[in-house]
């Protein structure tokens, strides 16, 4: 893992995330970028330059906080960039090369029972780019034990399973496989391929309405410190992924998730 991105919004726990994502660096030797995307809306006629006063006190805002952290002795490089959220994050990252991008839950909502606001949301539900969602004011430690949530264990594209391979080797983790058996399975849903097979030690076979639900009821027995699921279309999040915001009702850890691309 040599790259790594943080979206910056305007939360209370921006420092707290920033911080947890140098030390989530540090542990790599990855460089960090920090980003924050603006866009802009001007009326025709307007005769305030807008754009550059919103880059400059982004970059402001940037360069305060990253003043507040101890870097360490982490690569840290600042960017703001001017765009749509998402299609700006998913062009920073293919040009960039990022290995992955730490977003924190709320980010500027202010409703206790969210857990993912909208941006937050936005950036696991429309992007395919893997993501570590960490819960707000968490320290960082080694990852020692690892809970793989999956439906269906059918992997189809490359790579996939590359970010938890990472995390795996540098912490020489143990990675848990829990397979749960939904109203939605399919014939071969728990047949592995070699690759997950030499990522994971021990696998459990569950039977749940939801994955999630099955992450509940195994979670004490596995006890971990990090959980790994999978971007799908009806996949870990299902119906939560109709709107950005997820409430803390419906999904909510206080552990960071490493929430991976599509596996088909």
């Amino acid at each position: 893992m040599k790259n790594i991105l943080v979206p910056i919004g305007s939360s209370k726990n921006a420092l707290s995330n920033l911080q947890y994502a140098v030390d989530f660096a540090q542990a790599f030797g990855a460089k960090l970028y920090v980003v924050q995307v603006y866009n802009v809306y001007t009326k025709a006629g307007t005769m305030i330059k807008v754009d550059y006063i919103l880059e400059r006190e982004s970059r402001a805002f940037l360069n305060d906080l990253v003043s507040k952290i101890d870097t360490k002795n982490v690569e840290v490089i600042v960017k703001t960039l001017k765009g749509k959220l998402i299609d700006t994050l998913e062009l920073a990252c293919k040009v960039g090369d990022i290995d992955l991008i730490i977003v924190e839950p709320r980010t500027n909502s202010i409703k206790e029972e969210v857990f993912l606001g909208k941006t937050s949301g936005k950036i696991i539900k429309q992007t395919q780019i893997p993501a570590l969602i960490v819960p707000e004011g968490y320290t960082f430690k080694p990852v020692s034990n690892v809970l793989l949530a999956m439906k269906s264990a059918i992997i189809k594209k490359d790579h996939v399973l590359d970010p938890l391979k990472m995390v795996k080797a540098n912490f020489k983790a143990v990675v848990n496989l829990l397979l749960v058996k939904t109203p939605y399975y399919n014939e071969g849903d728990f047949e592995l391929n070699d690759d997950l097979k030499s990522v994971v030690e021990n696998i459990t076979e569950t039977e749940n309405a939801t994955t999630f639900q099955g992450v509940l009821e195994h979670y004490q027995s596995h006890n971990p410190d990090m959980l790994c699921v999978v971007r799908r279309k009806r996949g870990f999040f299902t119906k939560k992924w109709e709107k950005n915001v997820i409430l803390k009702k419906d999904f909510s850890s206080n552990i960071p998730v490493l929430v991976l691309s599509e596996l088909k």
